[in-house]
């Protein structure tokens, strides 16, 4: 299975967002329509926007959980390893020199 990028997973919550808030003005906006489909709607509506939330909350922990699991990865493995971090780090800002040098 291909992984999404923090990017693309970025840009389809941030995406969420607008259209739970879309959907959530929808709802205020015909509020005032009559009709026992038209409430039976809105309330089918608005119990999936409440699970689209939820799901975006996990997401969103899920997220926050990965990063904070691999900065404690990089931690332990930079105390584990400080000669070997040192020059794996050098070894960036050498390349990120030359790279931004060459411009």
């Amino acid at each position: 299975m291909v992984e999404m990028t923090t990017v693309h997973k970025d840009k389809l919550m941030s995406d969420l967002r607008v259209v739970i808030a879309d959907a959530e003005e929808l709802l205020r906006m015909t509020a005032d329509e009559a009709g026992e489909g038209a409430a039976d709607i809105r309330s089918r509506v608005q119990a999936r926007l409440n699970q689209a939330k939820a799901d975006l909350v996990h997401l969103q922990e899920a997220a926050v959980a990965k990063a904070r699991a691999a900065g404690h990865a990089t931690d332990e493995f930079v105390h584990e390893n400080p000669w070997k971090s040192i020059g794996i780090a050098a070894g960036i800002g050498l390349v990120v020199g030359l790279l931004v040098g060459r411009r």
